[in-house]
């Protein structure tokens, strides 16, 4: 047996081999958390390359092998005995990138194809470098030929390849942008492996064994501080006592070792990881030679950055009121990312350096770069590089406010200036990106600016978002909006574009009464409201195109008033990231589904027209085909943009799963609208931030809301003002059901609308967290099933798509519910007025059932 280090490259690439699954190894397996991380790994290795960095590797797992009983000496085979699920995903992820770059760069295409994917003058299955187990041959063979395959619904191997497609769109982002051939190097060069290579005889399953042997690992902050008084062999007990039983008593173990690493950062360490905080701050100690001394020194500066540390995350503690309110703000934003720049500020305030004025001021610089950033989309993944870097790069030739304000206004930081804020106040979906509560404060900011001589009490006040033009118009907006629409729009198109921008947007605690009402009911509503912006709503005559426009103009400039823009125009490409956006969510399309270019529009904030000449005029688009007329037709205006595509458009379509109507529609049920394309992106789990649709914690006690109802009763109240006794009646024998087979119903957090969780597990105990649908009252639209797809696609045993598939085939059998397959991503719904019959119920219980068998047989599954 031989053991040894190795890279991708030095494993497969360089001559005529074949590297082979046996049969008894279980199909491909990963799912989309395992991807995720391989992709953060290798993004995290593809910027050291471009910072220079030439060390600082990954190790990945190990790969054992063995001679195959096929091995020939011009043509060696080996059995893959451990590692195949290694393996295989970093074929796909190198068949992706090949696939990423052909229509642009064919001739690098076809090198890496040749270098890594397959054996050129081989024919059949000699072909490929790699050949999975039989049941993921075909699917691997089809995407390494770059060929269309039959897509089965649990496909591990397209979903795979279909994630690192979308990956590499995103990474072409220009504000946060990847070089596709450095990540090609990351995955190649720079993710270690330890090949084991068994000679015949070798007990190669008594290898795997003790490879995969692991124990109860220690935390970076235990082993830190065993280092660390291991070197206090003197001084330890005094040290102890006076800095680290305080420090110990005052954080928890977790927030103790994010101090550690932040204190790092704050010593100029830009690059550190937190995983590898212990290795970083020992080789700090080992090449500075450190005694007693220094450990104290250190110990005694992680007490002292404590105090400041505290204050981010207990922003009560601050005593000057400005910094407070800055603090609690970026507190609620969630905003901790920003701790090296926060923490350096405080650090700066405490050596006199700045005063608190001057702290508030830069902090200012740091909530406005994330507001504005949310506001026109800037893409987060790059946040925590940009504010790592802060206290190594801050200009040493400036006052910190300054140069803080100087730095973040840099070209590739994307702080947007004033003009860009204007222009995606007017036109950006604001309610379809950030999260809940960074949006309703925004909203509250800028209701703040109107400076009430008797101000809202924020804390106190059960504040949601509302549309004002409602997200399901009835006919009387639809006529208005016809009104209002240019030629070429629909009232239905027009209401996509703009009702979920900013202009639209209030706060309210009577969400549930204003609901879908015609505009004449919510003016009485909202002309009560203590808050400004609602009676300046109040005060306008009708709400159209015109009057949301004539808001988002108002806004914005409130906006800018106050969030402080950069020092100079950071908003050259605007549009280019907004065509990104596009990318990305075309590249995100899930199987059997497409869109139409308003919905894309509405989704960008853009118009129809100039999505559509976009994707006629732009190569390489991936997708860009399965996006059709409103009425699910091929545009007369598309044409392919590249010379590898072709083919009649509707064929491609079918192969893509789908349907189509005999009239030669593609079939509405699998048309993804602005939101569904939204939640494609969001990586939102279903149910749990949207507060003004009753979503939120689900619990299990009795809670009570204001007036003494509790959620339980709040929701049988509200499912029966909205819906008729029949169906309320067959609710209630629903959720009495799921409690005989062993669930639980949570209700909703939701200030104003609640709803119900159909729960697993004891709350706060093993698998607690699973729940297969969530039922909401309707708001005057009756109520809804919403299946939640995409947070059981994160939880076990469900992380398997093909336990989500047949639950939806299980769904489906009840008549007049119609869920594509394309939608296993997303959170689709039906009505809960289907639940009136009594053959759907029975149906509905039967896939519970069956939903709660997998659960408690997750481990076996």
């Amino acid at each position: 047996m031989q053991a040894k280090e190795t890279l991708f490259v030095g494993l497969v690439q360089g001559r005529t081999q074949q590297f082979q699954v046996p049969l008894y190894q279980r199909t491909y397996s990963w799912t989309e958390k395992q991807l995720a991380q391989l992709w953060r790994d290798i993004v995290e290795q593809a910027e050291l390359l471009e910072e220079g960095d030439s060390a600082s590797k990954h190790f990945l797992g190990s790969v054992v092998l063995a001679p195959s009983p096929q091995n020939e000496a011009t043509f060696p085979r080996w059995l893959v005995v451990d590692g195949q699920q290694r393996l295989t995903t970093l074929c796909l992820a190198l068949a992706a990138i090949r696939d990423h770059i052909a229509g642009t760069q064919p001739d690098e295409a076809e090198r890496i194809n040749e270098d890594y994917l397959i054996n050129k003058r081989k024919k059949g299955e000699d072909h490929f470098r790699l050949l999975p187990t039989q049941a993921d041959r075909p699917q691997f063979a089809a995407h390494i030929h770059g060929t269309q395959a039959e897509h089965a619904a649990g496909d591990r191997i397209a979903a795979a390849y279909s994630f690192f497609r979308r990956k590499l769109v995103e990474a072409a982002d220009p504000a946060a942008s990847q070089d596709v051939f450095r990540i090609e190097q990351a995955i190649t060069s720079r993710l270690t492996l330890v090949s084991v290579t068994a000679d015949h005889g070798d007990n190669v399953h008594r290898i795997f064994e003790s490879l995969n042997n692991t124990g109860l690992k220690l935390s970076q902050a235990d082993l830190l501080r065993n280092y660390l008084f291991m070197r206090l062999p003197e001084r330890g007990e005094h040290v102890y006592e006076t800095h680290w039983l305080p420090l110990q008593e005052s954080l928890s173990n977790d927030e103790l070792e994010q101090l550690m690493w932040l204190q790092l950062v704050l010593d100029g360490d830009d690059r550190v990881r937190r995983q590898d905080l212990y290795a970083a701050q020992q080789k700090r100690f080992e090449n500075e030679k450190a005694g007693e001394a220094e450990i104290e020194a250190y110990i005694r500066e992680l007490h002292r950055r404590s105090a400041h540390f505290r204050r981010l995350i207990h922003p009560g503690e601050e005593t000057d009121a400005s910094v407070r309110a800055h603090l609690r703000r970026l507190e609620a934003w969630q905003a901790v990312v920003t701790y090296p720049a926060l923490m350096l500020l405080l650090d700066r305030r405490e050596r006199g350096e700045i005063d608190s004025a001057e702290t508030a001021r830069a902090m200012s610089y740091v909530e406005s770069f994330l507001v504005r950033r949310m506001i026109c989309r800037v893409p987060t993944n790059n946040l925590n590089r940009i504010f790592q870097s802060v206290p190594a790069q801050l200009p040493l030739d400036l006052p910190v406010a300054d140069g803080l304000h100087q730095l973040l206004s840099a070209e590739n930081r994307f702080w947007p200036d004033d003009d860009e804020l204007r222009g995606k106040i007017r036109t950006a979906p604001f309610y379809q990106y950030g999260r809940w509560d960074q949006r309703k404060l925004v909203l509250q900011r800028l209701e703040e600016s109107y400076e009430h001589p008797e101000p809202v009490d924020f804390a106190a006040a059960q504040l949601t978002i509302e549309h004002v033009m409602p997200q399901s118009p009835g006919d009387e907006w639809l006529r208005m909006l016809a009104d209002d629409g240019a030629d070429e729009e629909s009232p239905e198109e027009l209401h996509a574009r703009l009702h979920h921008t900013l202009g639209n947007l209030t706060l309210t605690a009577v969400n549930a009464e204003l609901s879908n009402r015609p505009f004449e009911r919510k003016q009485d509503l909202l002309r009560g409201s203590h808050l400004e912006m609602n009676r300046r709503i109040a005060a306008t005559g009708r709400w159209g195109a015109k009057e949301i426009l004539a808001r988002a103009d108002e806004l914005a400039e409130r906006a800018i008033a106050l969030w402080p823009a950069p020092l100079r125009g950071v908003g050259r490409a605007e549009r280019s990231r907004d065509w990104n956006l596009a990318h990305q969510v075309l590249a995100a399309l899930p199987h059997g589904t497409w869109t139409s270019y308003g919905d894309l529009a509405a989704f960008l904030g853009s118009g129809a027209q100039a999505v559509g000449n976009h994707l006629a005029n732009t190569p390489g688009v991936v997708n860009a085909y399965r996006v059709l007329n409103a009425d699910g037709k091929v545009s007369d205006k598309f044409r392919w943009t590249s010379q590898d595509e072709s083919g009649e458009v509707q064929s491609r379509l079918i192969a893509d799963g789908i349907h189509f109507t005999a009239g030669g529609a593609a079939d509405p049920a699998q048309r993804l609208t602005s939101d569904d394309l939204a939640l494609l992106l969001s990586g939102t789990e279903g149910g749990e931030e949207e507060e003004e649709t009753g979503g939120g914690e689900a619990v299990r006690r009795p809670v009570e809301n204001r007036g003494g109802e509790t959620r339980a009763e709040r929701f049988a109240r509200q499912l029966a003002a909205n819906d008729t006794p029949e169906t309320v009646a067959a609710v209630r024998s629903v959720l009495a059901r799921w409690e005989e087979l062993g669930g639980w119903v949570g209700h909703g957090s939701g200030r104003v609308t609640t709803s119900a969780f159909l729960m697993l597990g004891e709350q706060g105990g093993p698998g607690y967290g699973v729940w297969p649908m969530t039922l909401y009252p309707g708001g005057g639209r009756g109520g809804t099933a919403e299946v939640v797809f995409q947070h059981l696609a994160s939880r076990e045993p469900f992380t398997d798509r093909a336990l989500r598939a047949e639950f939806l085939k299980r769904l489906n059998k009840l008549e007049g519910v119609d869920i594509p397959e394309g939608k296993l991503e997303l959170r689709p719904g039906f009505r809960l007025a289907v639940l009136e019959d009594d053959r759907n119920r029975e149906l509905l219980c039967e896939a519970l059932a069956w939903f709660r068998e997998c659960w408690e047989n997750r481990e076996a599954l």
